[in-house]
């Protein structure tokens, strides 16, 4: 059995690994977004093209940081609760 503070120091560094997750995942938005900028400087995409995959890109973001804090208050729950 973990005692109440080993919980809350697990608890911590769950929370640690999840804005890391977080990180990681704005990370991967920047780079496609430059990527995207690139393609449509260079003529390969129109602007309009570069909106939606913007817009995309951004639901993407949206959908995964939300997976990543679902799982986060499930596994900090799961900690406490013991």
């Amino acid at each position: 059995p973990l005692t109440e503070e080993r919980r809350k120091e697990f608890v911590r560094l769950v929370k640690n690994k999840a804005e890391e997750s977080r990180n990681a995942v704005r990370g991967v938005r920047r780079e496609a977004r430059k990527d995207l900028e690139s393609l449509e400087k260079d003529g390969d995409i129109s602007t309009d093209d570069l909106r939606r995959a913007e817009a995309e890109l951004d639901r993407l973001t949206k959908t995964h940081e939300a997976e990543i804090d679902e799982a986060l208050d499930a596994k900090t729950v799961e900690l406490l609760e013991g």
